[in-house]
């Protein structure tokens, strides 16, 4: 484990959304790291955009815990509060799940939190420190919210609590982090029966009142009502990271207003800079267009693992579908197509292969390649704000290393061949966090598969048998689904495993 005064956290540079380029990267605590990260509002099945996201910070998270630093990493569940279109008028979009699944709200809460985990646990995303709730920080939002007003910038209407966006603004600098000054947004706002209640159209909410059919709500000193969307993760981040902290984090998409006001709401109640570093994940896109349920454009991770879609055409694994995320930089846009996946596919099975045959490489007295430079430069791809396509460049040039020193056609000292075996394993399994199954794991599970899959052929030519080819065709396609081919011929059927 290298330390934080090492020379590779040193050179460590991140870009900076704020100041709009990349700046090095020296925490306000030295050897410990603060980062937030905006988690889920957790009212449906959480969908591939999403991941990429949690995925990116994941391998910032274990990039930084990698080079030494002390990492809080705190991620919240928004379970309250966030209206949709995320405005500041209509339903609580959880609430409003609630009322459609005619369930209670935290029991659609509690249902697709654990979605969230299960499918980042296939992702082989790390849990954050510290994974607090909205809903369990009220009195945090609601103090904040006094500060905010006592200092002159919100005010109460109708029981509803609105930050004045314009004074504010009079003497400090809303829009610093988007890019926006005050004109553009006001000729940006929608026309929103809420906007009656507020002094100018770029003012949002810092607490709603309650409607008489409003399910969530929670005491005030304004009434009964419940918190904005924004205010929920200025009172997280600072509860548990303080006043200023190193990093915070996000999807593009919430860079405007969401990390906006949170910048707002921190200066007002503090008078300081929150936040350092502000890091934001570009979008995925599917087939080069935006994901959208509307255009059924969509897949969510459950349907890829499945095959349980019309837009691929096979399953793929929660591994070879992080090893495609980690393929364009964190802040590009990512497509994802059948193509990209099966190259993808290819790649990490290239990758798993040359980690096998490493196992059982042999040494000799000298070393013809320079593994101390290609460890330097693999380190320097992630100095590079995180650049996982660069390292990735790395790993198969060190495929190509271990393919000929198994050929003969290059040498390796044994003290050369520890230095590749280690840092080759913790840059796939502790940075990318690239989980690779072993050619004996993998023979091992055929040996229990084979037997199932001989079973359901027996069923199916039952079914033929018996001219009930709906049954046979559904074993069929469920079998490829799940990666299995069968072919039939006059010798007889046979099935092999994808790869």
């Amino acid at each position: 484990m290298l330390s934080p005064s090492s020379i590779f956290a040193n050179e460590l540079k991140v870009y900076n959304s704020k100041s709009g380029t990349k700046e090095a990267f020296v925490p306000l605590k030295e050897g410990y790291v603060g980062m937030y990260v905006c988690g889920p509002t957790v009212y449906s099945n959480v969908h591939l955009g999403n991941c990429r996201t949690f995925i990116s910070f994941d391998i910032i998270f274990r990039y930084l815990s990698h080079l030494g630093f002390k990492v809080r990493y705190v991620r919240n569940i928004t379970d309250v509060g966030h209206l949709e279109n995320d405005a500041d008028e209509g339903e609580d979009k959880i609430a409003k799940k609630a009322r459609i699944e005619e369930l209670e709200p935290m029991e659609i809460v509690q249902k697709y939190t654990v979605d969230f985990h299960q499918t980042l646990n296939q992702f082989n995303v790390l849990a954050p420190s510290i994974e607090p709730t909205a809903t369990g920080h009220i009195i945090e939002q609601i103090e904040i919210i006094k500060s905010i007003i006592e200092k002159g910038y919100a005010y109460e209407k109708n029981g509803s609590i609105y930050f004045d966006v314009i004074a504010f603004n009079a003497s400090h600098d809303y829009g610093k982090l988007s890019g926006r000054n005050i004109e553009e947004m006001r000729s940006e706002t929608r026309s929103l029966s809420a906007q009656d209640e507020k002094k100018n159209p770029q003012d949002f909410a810092l607490w709603k009142k309650t409607s008489a059919k409003h399910i969530m709500r929670w005491p005030s000193p304004w009434g009964e009502g419940f918190p904005g969307w924004h205010i929920e993760c200025t009172a997280m981040s600072s509860k548990y990271l303080g006043d200023q902290f190193d990093i915070h984090g996000g999807g593009m998409d919430l860079k405007f207003p969401h990390h906006e006001c949170e910048i707002a709401q921190a200066e007002a109640h503090t008078d300081k800079n929150p936040v350092k570093y502000w890091l934001h994940a570009n979008m995925l896109t599917l087939n080069g267009k935006k994901m959208s349920k509307s255009t059924d454009n969509n897949i969510y991770p459950f349907e890829i693992f499945s095959g349980e879609n019309k837009l691929l055409s096979k399953t793929y694994t929660p591994a070879v579908v992080r090893f495609f995320m980690l393929q364009a930089h964190y802040t590009s846009i990512l497509d994802l197509s059948d193509n990209a996946l099966t190259a993808a596919e290819k790649g990490y099975q290239r990758l798993s292969e040359a980690l096998e045959l490493l196992k059982n490489l042999s040494s000799s007295h000298t070393s013809s390649i320079n593994i101390q430079q290609w460890v330097a430069d693999c380190y320097a791809a992630m100095n590079d704000d995180f650049n996982t396509p660069m390292l990735i460049a790395k790993l198969f040039e060190a495929c190509k290393f271990i393919q000929a020193i198994k050929d003969e056609k290059e040498s390796i000292s044994k003290e050369d061949l520890n230095i590749l075996q280690k840092n080759i394993r913790e840059f796939t399994a502790d940075v990318l966090g690239v989980q690779f199954e072993s050619s004996k794991s993998s023979k091992e599970s055929s040996k229990l598969i084979s037997p199932l899959v001989e079973m359901l052929l027996e069923e199916r030519d039952l079914a033929r048998e018996n001219k009930d080819y709906q049954k046979s065709d559904e074993i069929r396609d469920k079998l490829k689904q799940l990666g299995i081919e069968i072919k039939d011929s006059k010798e007889g059927t046979t099935f092999s495993f994808n790869k």
